[in-house]
């Protein structure tokens, strides 16, 4: 029979902040990641004199916040990584980003940035058990709209419980970041093995007349690819250059009849990232 705290310490939960900004409990260990805590109304600033205006009050602010292992950061733009994150969050934290945006952090007074070129790895350690992330290639912008954009990055995280027969992974889920959908990213399967949940940044972003995230279609591809028994769809309705509802994600799963199920989350609420 397994006791009370060795269920607590297999439970994976997601608690969603909006937009991409989620607090990730796995087992002993807590992610944050994408930090956005601008309030409805405030403009994030995407570089290039683009802005892009909140439509949604934030879930969660810095106050809220329980003591963190790390900071996941898909990419450095204003709606990932805002100026209240920038002067509200502790400096020693651990960030686990692009080489780009933790150049950035470091500008900022960052001081412990982990930068990670595609499929690298970074982990943190509690007793046996380790929290191992693995940084997944990305495309943001497609041509010459890629030189504009920042450089992004998706992530496998992967919990392994270390014990008398060697380590097991005991979950393992895929952030993908604000990238396009591109066949390459089946290489997480080959690479990492078989996923538990996949949490995609959906929205059909327009930067430029260009969609630079993906919409309910390219979403419905990764699904398809990836087949995880869970889906957990992010980043869709919190600014006014997303031009993709969630519900055009869900009726295309659902018009391909595609395995798995679909478990939105709403702004505050907590979910288990387990089937």
């Amino acid at each position: 029979m397994v006791d009370q705290d060795e269920r607590r310490a297999d439970d994976v939960t997601m608690t969603f902040g909006g937009n991409a900004t989620m607090l990730l409990r796995i087992g002993a260990f807590t992610l944050l990641t994408d930090p956005n805590f601008l309030h409805r109304g405030q403009r994030a600033r995407l570089g290039y004199g683009l802005r892009s205006k909140r439509l949604t009050e934030p879930a969660l602010q810095p106050t809220q916040l329980p003591e963190l292992d790390g900071i996941l950061l898909s990419h450095m733009h204003g709606d990932h990584w805002d100026r209240v994150a920038t002067r509200e969050l502790a400096k020693e934290t651990p960030v686990v980003t692009t080489p780009e945006a933790a150049t950035c952090l470091a500008d900022r007074g960052f001081t412990a940035t982990a930068d990670l070129r595609p499929w690298q790895t970074h982990t943190f350690t509690r007793g046996t058990d380790t929290l191992r992330i693995t940084s997944v290639p990305g495309v943001h912008g497609p041509g010459p709209l890629a030189k504009l954009l920042p450089a992004v990055m998706g992530s496998v995280v992967e919990l392994i419980r270390g014990g008398v027969a060697g380590p097991d992974v005991a979950w393992r889920g895929y952030v993908s970041g604000d990238t396009l959908f591109r066949p390459f990213l089946g290489e997480v399967l080959e690479r990492c093995g078989p996923l538990d949940v996949v949490i995609p940044h959906l929205g059909g972003t327009k930067a430029l007349g260009l969609t630079v995230t993906m919409d309910g279609r390219q979403g419905a591809d990764l699904v398809e690819l990836l087949k995880p028994p869970v889906t957990v769809p992010v980043h869709y309705d919190d600014y006014d250059r997303f031009a993709s509802p969630l519900g055009e994600f869900v009726a295309e799963v659902a018009r391909r009849e595609l395995p798995g199920t679909v478990r939105p989350a709403y702004r505050g609420e907590t979910i288990s990232l387990r089937a």
